[in-house]
């Protein structure tokens, strides 16, 4: 079952971000609508996890996002020259391909992102 509960989250992860992506930035990329549905896969298994109160795992998603967004922008930027994003002009960033100021937005979009997590492994697969 948690096969199709993980490709359920990363399906509709992708679909959300990319909803995102085209309301904050006018656009998206295929390679961001696969990258949003990788984190919410993430957030989808750290909300999971009963032993990790929700402070605690809101930020494990924002760092686990962050991670997935450096590691996807160092292959889709930088090894394949795609220019996807570049975060170079914002200040406390790495390697143009994280800044801080999102990973604090990430932070915050953890909690809903693990609230509709908890809501579908309730709702939908009738677990946890």
């Amino acid at each position: 079952m948690i096969g199709l509960e993980l490709l359920t989250a990363l399906t509709l992860g992708g679909t959300i971000y990319g909803l995102i992506e085209i309301l904050w930035r006018g656009h998206t990329h295929w390679s961001m609508v696969l990258t949003g549905g990788v984190c919410f896969a993430f957030m989808y298994l750290v909300s999971a996890q009963p032993g990790l109160g929700q402070p605690a795992q809101y930020a494990l998603c924002a760092l686990l996002v962050t991670t997935v967004e450096f590691v996807s922008g160092w292959i889709f930027n930088r090894l394949l020259g795609w220019n996807v994003w570049d975060y170079s002009s914002m200040r406390l960033n790495l390697y143009g391909q994280v800044c801080l100021r999102y990973s604090l937005y990430w932070l915050i979009l953890s909690v809903p992102g693990c609230a509709l997590a908890r809501l579908i492994r309730g709702r939908v697969f009738l677990s946890g």
